[in-house]
């Protein structure tokens, strides 16, 4: 998470008033939603270097991306409040429908990114798995990442003892939310889905799609502590692969 302790803006003061298990845990989720995402974090270093603000369209020519993916990025900042929406009128718009604009939000003004170690941890491991054989750094990572997610949900909350399997995916897609991965569930036919939009292992996923095991191994290791029995898992899509999204078919 980039090491980003800082509250969101809106957000109360830890000094005067500590924010409540709930509360933090929304707070994870609002940094995480926000900032997973490398290409976001960088848009945002990017809009603060503009004080006039920036578009959709100067953040697409910066970054190569599509227009609409560009959007969607700004809009994700907007929808955290690191970001203020204006409508940006040009000599050359005038004529034409103005606009929308995006600048750094004077509560956000004073947000601090110190250096993203996670990403170097990241990078690292994926350069580390490299030099295994394929099949034996798949099981490895899955193996970690299995135990780390029966280490989570060890820290969930046991209010329901006999848990169903469809409310023990929801806590699923709530930690991995979390964790970076805006991850849901949802119904597929007679299975069920956990569709994950954001990858916090991405750029390094592309390059070593075998880290995917990771996240693989940390549902299983959810939801075999938090309902119980083996999983059968299948990836329907991986945004490493040049999906839209990760889908693991459970």
């Amino acid at each position: 998470m980039d090491g980003l302790a800082h509250p969101t803006p809106g957000s109360r003061s830890n000094s005067s008033n500590p924010l409540t298990d709930v509360e933090f845990s929304a707070a994870v989720v609002a940094v995480t939603t926000a900032f997973g995402d490398p290409t976001r974090r960088r848009i945002y270093l990017f809009a603060r270097e503009h004080e006039l603000g920036v578009t959709a369209s100067d953040v697409a020519e910066h970054f190569a991306l599509h227009p609409n993916v560009a959007r969607h990025h700004l809009d994700k900042l907007a929808a955290g409040g690191y970001v203020e929406v204006f409508v940006a009128r040009s000599e050359a718009a005038r004529a034409g429908r103005p606009s929308k604009g995006y600048r750094v939000s004077g509560q956000a003004a004073g947000l601090e990114l110190p250096v993203k170690g996670s990403d170097l941890l990241i990078t690292l491991l994926g350069r580390a798995l490299a030099l295994v054989p394929t099949a034996q750094a798949e099981a490895m990572a899955e193996q970690v990442g299995e135990e780390y997610g029966r280490e989570l949900a060890s820290q969930m909350s046991a209010a329901d003892e006999q848990r169903s399997f469809r409310s023990a995916l929801h806590a699923v897609a709530d930690a991995l939310t979390a964790h970076g991965f805006e991850a849901h569930a949802e119904a597929r036919g007679s299975s069920l889905a956990l569709i994950k939009d954001n990858c916090p292992f991405f750029d390094t996923a592309r390059a070593h799609p075998v880290i995917c095991a990771v996240d693989r191994g940390m549902v299983r290791g959810m939801l075999a502590s938090l309902y119980g029995g083996e999983m059968v898992l299948g990836t329907e899509s991986s945004r490493a692969l040049g999906d839209d999204a990760c889908i693991t078919v459970v």
